[in-house]
């Protein structure tokens, strides 16, 4: 198969790295790519949304399989395109329709899917800027802290968690009148704050079967100790200590299994990963969100652990026989360490030349935000580049990547020496 993959970021790369190694993979391509992907495969310069100019690689590059990365394109209806377009209609697209990608796009749709099959989440209710009253008097009837959640996509920063009543009123305020998060925030989601440790859960469906890869802790906040601002991850951990047989099957059971039979109740066709978003509440698992593809960075020590043939389950979702596959997990540990730039999650510079990317050895360096310019690597985004390593136990793995990490070097380059720690 010709294969292209959509997105630019490290969890391309990693999809890029693994498919590469594919006996089902003829030639691979990335839009846009990065400069990671650049020497697995040949990078086309196309935006993720750009869905004509897409429709023309996929013809001139006699492409088979599309893998789509990041959530925009699936929440703005690239597999619709596909399937509406006579010349695109027989690519297999990995990736749900606009419909079910609303799981991602939508709070609201995917607390009503919850709520609706009995899945296990946080208590909520959803305003709008006509009910932004019924909303303070909503905030004045829970407990700190308090969830404020903007309904649409907003690249990862529609949550806010405020611990004072009279500045949550405030963000309210700002979400639904001043419009912070933009088109994003036109409904907000308040929902209950739920005290616990979370984990990502990756399921991958041809919407009558489905395999569970390998489940994940990643690192939000910037700062170690978990302190400072969000970011889009500083890290992750896979397996995840915590997950015992007793836990997963609870997971499975009451999470899992639900979400799957709801979509086929709900007459929703659903072909991809399903991402969620779990908390471990006592001893109980609770769903916090769901994403429609697969997580960054987690995909990084998700698909290193892997042992199956990435491109054979892809064409199995596509003809619909990942029942007949068994999912093979490494026994090891992987943790992955992401390096961003410096000022990152905030205001950060580009083009800065990275070196030392030839002296890692026994890891590997999945490239995020980078570009290639006069055969130099050169940063290109806020999250630079993430090192995975293997190990006997996570302890060991971050060890291995931490050391690894120690040889590159680019200005202001800045990583967490935590990551795994608290496990």
């Amino acid at each position: 198969m010709n294969i292209l993959i959509i997105g630019s970021g490290g969890r391309e790369h990693t999809f890029c790295w693994k498919l590469a190694q594919s006996k089902r993979c003829n030639k691979l391509y990335v839009a846009p790519g990065n400069a990671g992907t650049a020497s697995l495969a040949t990078n086309l310069p196309i935006a993720v949304n750009d869905f004509e100019a897409l429709k023309n690689a996929v013809l001139d590059h006699h492409i088979d399989l599309v893998v789509v990365g990041p959530e925009d394109p699936l929440v703005n209806g690239i597999h619709d395109f596909f399937l509406a377009d006579s010349d695109l209609k027989n690519v297999a697209v990995i990736g749900p329709q606009k419909f079910a990608a609303q799981l991602e796009g939508s709070k609201e749709f995917a607390k009503a899917f919850m709520l609706r099959h009995g899945i296990p989440t946080a208590k909520h209710a959803t305003f709008t800027p006509k009910t932004l009253t019924a909303g303070y008097a909503y905030l004045d009837q829970q407990t700190p802290p308090y969830v404020l959640k903007a309904d649409g996509l907003a690249a990862g920063k529609g949550v806010l968690i405020i611990d004072n009543i009279e500045q949550a009123k405030k963000e309210l305020h700002k979400m639904l009148i001043e419009g912070a998060f933009g088109e994003a925030s036109k409904q907000v989601v308040i929902e209950e704050f739920l005290e616990g440790i979370e984990l990502s859960c990756f399921v991958l469906t041809d919407g009558i079967s489905h395999v569970v890869l390998p489940m994940a802790k990643d690192y939000k906040r910037i700062g170690e100790g978990d302190e400072g601002l969000n970011t889009g991850g500083m890290g992750a951990v896979s397996p995840v200590s915590f997950v015992t047989p007793d836990f997963e099957k609870k997971i499975n059971e009451k999470i899992i299994l639900p979400t799957l039979k709801g979509l086929q109740q709900d007459g929703i066709p659903y072909q991809g990963f399903i991402f969620i978003g779990l908390i471990k509440v006592g001893d109980e698992p609770k769903v916090i969100e769901y994403n429609v593809r697969m997580g960054d960075p987690e995909t990084q020590v998700v698909l290193p652990l892997l042992q199956n043939d990435l491109g054979e389950l892809f064409e199995a979702v596509a003809n619909k026989t990942l029942g007949n596959h068994q999912i093979l997990i490494d026994k090891r540990a992987a943790v992955t360490v992401v390096a961003v730039s410096g000022g990152y999650p905030q205001d950060y510079e580009k083009g800065k030349s990275i070196a030392g990317l030839e002296t890692v050895q026994d890891s590997f360096v999945f490239h995020a935000g980078t570009v290639l310019t006069d055969n130099q690597v050169k940063t290109n985004g806020g999250r630079v580049l993430a090192v995975t390593s293997y190990g006997e136990n996570h302890l060991e793995a971050a060890k291995q990547s931490f050391l690894e990490l120690s040889k590159i070097r680019f200005e202001r380059m800045y990583y967490r020496k935590d990551i795994g720690n608290d496990l």
